[in-house]
């Protein structure tokens, strides 16, 4: 499973999921799935713009969490 950290992100920072969206041009709607983890698929360009407002690393970001085996 493939955790999306964007609200600990916008926490950390303070930040508004509307400040976000104006300062990378991604939808709001596109910000409340990714904040609500939500998102099916994630295009290359947002998780760009949103490293370069947060000047961070894609692992703080996105965090990969196996799959407990049955």
């Amino acid at each position: 499973m493939i955790k999306i950290k964007l609200s600990d992100l916008l926490g950390k920072n303070k930040m508004t999921q509307k400040s976000l969206s104006d300062l990378t041009g991604i939808r709001p709607a596109t910000i409340s799935q990714m904040y609500y983890e939500e998102s099916k698929r994630i295009d290359v360009r947002h998780l760009n713009n949103i490293c370069k407002v947060f000047d961070c690393e894609i692992s703080e970001l996105l965090e990969y969490i196996p799959d407990e085996k049955k």
